[in-house]
C-alpha cells in the first residue's frame, strides 16, 4: 500500500518526512495541501486530517502520524534506514532532532516565512533581526559540530540530518549564507549528492511561483 504524505513544497517540515521517505526507498506519493488557501484552518482538515491543523500528516493504511519527527522516526521503522545503528546513536539522533525543532527550524521557518511570505509592508523587522541572531548561534553549533564529521551522529545519514537540513535548501532568503558556514556547506553538498536527494520544490507539490 502506497504511503501518503500531506504536504506543501514551501514547508520545510514537511520536506524532512518526504526526504526521509524519498531516501528511504518506501512507496509513498505526496499530497498536495493548500496551506496559502487556508486548507490547514478549516474544520474539515482538523476533523479528517489533523486536528493540530498543520502539515506534514502521513498515513499508512489505518495509521496516521503527524509530527515531522514521529514520521522519520516511522519511516525508520518500516524501512531500517536513518534510525542510527545502535541504542546510543539512536538517543543521539533524538537528541538532534529535538535540538533542530526547537533551536534550528523552528526559528528558520518563522524567519523565512516573515521575510518572504508576508506584504513588505507588514515584516517586522524587529523580530526578524532578532530572530536572525538566534539563527546565527544555533548555525554555530551545527556548524562546529560538523567540522571533524561527515554527519551529524555516526557515519551515515540518519534522521539527524533529514532534520536538521529541512529549511537550509530553499532559496527564498532567511538570513542564511552557506559560504559562511564551511562545514554545514560541505555537509550540505555531501547530502544532495545522496542518490534519491531531491530539492523541495522537486519533491512535493507547491511553491511560490504558483502564486506568482
Amino acid at each position: 500500500m502506497t504511503i501518503k504524505l500531506h504536504c506543501f513544497g514551501e514547508s520545510g517540515n514537511a520536506y524532512k518526512a518526504a526526504l526521509a521517505l524519498e531516501l528511504s526507498g518506501l512507496d509513498w506519493e505526496p499530497v498536495k495541501v493548500d496551506f496559502f488557501g487556508g486548507e490547514t484552518r478549516t474544520p474539515e482538515y482538523r476533523a479528517d486530517v489533523n486536528e493540530m491543523g498543520e502539515a506534514p500528516v502521513m498515513i499508512d493504511g489505518d495509521l496516521k502520524l503527524s509530527q515531522s519527527g514521529v514520521i522519520q522516526d516511522y519511516v525508520s521503522e518500516k524501512s531500517g534506514k536513518f534510525g542510527g545503528k545502535d541504542k546510543a546513536e539512536r538517543r543521539d539522533v533524538l537528541r538532534w532532532v529535538l535540538w533542530d525543532n526547537h533551536k534550528l527550524s523552528s526559528t528558520a521557518g518563522l524567519t523565512r516565512f516573515l521575510m518572504n511570505f508576508l506584504p513588505a509592508d507588514k515584516r517586522p523587522a524587529e523580530v526578524i533581526a532578532f530572530n536572525q541572531g538566534r539563527l546565527k548561534a544555533a548555525y554555530g553549533v551545527l556548524n562546529d559540530h560538523l567540522e571533524s564529521r561527515e554527519w551529524i551522529v555516526g557515519d551515515a545519514i540518519t534522521n539527524a540530518d533529514l532534520s536538521c537540513c529541512g529549511y537550509l535548501y530553499y532559496p527564498e532568503p532567511f538570513g542564511f549564507d552557506r559560504a559562511n558556514w564551511p562545514h554545514i556547506d560541505a555537509w550540505l553538498t555531501r547530502l544532495s549528492e545522496t542518490p534519491g536527494w531531491k530539492a523541495p520544490y522537486d519533491l512535493m507539490p507547491g511553491s511560490p511561483a504558483d502564486r506568482a
